[in-house]
């Protein structure tokens, strides 16, 4: 997985104004916290907060005052009308400490034509080392019939990875398409002028 260094500032004003200053300079606010420390609201660069969130699950080394803190994103906050990140929360991570996350999960394979392809679950969750988080999982779906489902246990883990979501949870199914005979059959025939002239 990617660990990323970024360089950021302590937040000593708070509040809508404050928070509305560092947007415009081109900051997002954000805290940081866990392991029982007190939090620490931070301000980091967007620009290289928005590039290092393009990949899954990405640890950041966040650098304020000379002190160095490994953290994981949590929980990110969007502007509702411009989908501009308003704010995030880093949760503290140490090495070797393992966490729990969801991890997305892509398909790969050819499957049975002959089915519609249902994504029921795009993540699963899992246990893995804080440094060793995949950044996605793959399930083969290489002859798979319609009518069929693919479960989380299904999907292939790295190894000291552990699943923590339902085994038996649907990630993928390939429904039946209908036939044309099923369609007629579902539709109910029209009844002709003179069936309904022998009804009165």
């Amino acid at each position: 997985m990617a660990e990323i260094t970024i360089n950021g500032n302590r937040r000593t004003e708070f509040g809508k104004g404050a928070s509305r200053r560092d947007r415009r300079a081109g900051l997002v606010p954000a805290v940081i916290y866990g392991h029982g420390e007190a939090p620490q609201h931070v301000s980091l660069p967007v620009r290289d907060l928005v590039s290092a969130l393009k990949q899954s699950n990405v640890l950041l080394d966040v650098v304020v005052d000379g002190k160095t803190e490994l953290t994981l994103p949590k929980s990110v906050t969007r502007n509702p009308l411009t989908g501009q990140l308003a704010h995030i929360d880093l949760v503290l991570v140490r090495r070797g400490e393992r966490v729990t996350v969801e991890v997305p999960v892509h398909t790969t394979g050819e499957h049975d034509r002959d089915g519609i392809l249902e994504h029921n679950s795009n993540v699963i969750v899992v246990e893995a080392e804080a440094t060793s988080i995949p950044s996605f999982l793959t399930l083969d779906l290489t002859g798979m019939k319609a009518g069929t489902s693919k479960y989380a246990s299904d999907v292939p883990l790295p190894a000291g990875t552990t699943l923590i979501s339902d085994p038996h949870l649907t990630v993928v199914h390939l429904s039946e398409r209908s036939t044309p005979a099923e369609d007629t059959a579902a539709t109910p025939a029209a009844e002709t002028p003179a069936a309904e002239a022998a009804k009165e």
